[in-house]
């Protein structure tokens, strides 16, 4: 049984590391201009990446003192999703809610979600900021869509989602880092 765990995690440890630094760069300098300029970032996935969607607006806010909401409540997917149907729920909150100048940062593992796409689509006629996080195949819909799209060579969803968390917390921790508040707690 060792044995599985030595290729789980070590796929996973390659997976996490097997990102260009450039992009993560660029995915923090999208926070911060959003941040400079007044606008906040608007956070959504499905079921594993709504979990982490919602992780990372909390440590935006707390730790990293950025504006950020996720789109993550009940009440929300469930009115949105009956009156305009469930492929269209986030594409109508970010009208709703959506303010010109915000990052909208969607997460979907195999980045062939179709509210996801939706939201993307109506995320570029608004002409908000995107940053887009997929795996699973290259030649997913999803993937390449944002100003920065981060993609997972992987068709397990537990290293997509985790590999995804780990990138975007990494994110936030550089900007703590760089903004010289070294005093700031990050408690996850």
């Amino acid at each position: 049984m060792g044995s599985f765990f030595d290729r789980y995690f070590g796929e996973l440890a390659g997976l996490v590391a097997d990102v260009e630094t450039a992009d993560l760069l660029a995915a923090a300098d999208l926070v911060r201009a959003t941040e400079s300029e007044g606008g906040k970032v608007i956070l959504v996935g499905n079921g594993g990446s709504a979990a982490i969607a919602g992780h990372l607006a909390v440590d935006l806010v707390k730790a990293a003192g950025i504006r950020a909401v996720n789109f993550n409540d009940p009440s929300l997917i469930t009115c949105f999703g009956n009156d305009f149907g469930y492929d269209r729920w986030v594409a109508e909150a970010l009208k709703a809610h959506a303010d010109p100048g915000d990052l909208v940062i969607l997460i979907s593992s195999s980045g062939e979600s179709d509210n996801i796409l939706n939201a993307a689509t109506t995320a570029e006629e608004m002409g908000l900021r995107q940053l887009v996080l997929s795996g699973f195949s290259p030649a997913n819909r999803l993937r390449g869509r944002g100003e920065v799209s981060l993609w997972v060579d992987s068709t397990s969803y537990n290293h997509v989602e985790n590999t995804h968390q780990v990138w975007l917390l990494a994110v936030v921790d550089y900007l703590i880092a760089s903004s010289g508040d070294s005093g700031t707690s990050v408690t996850r």
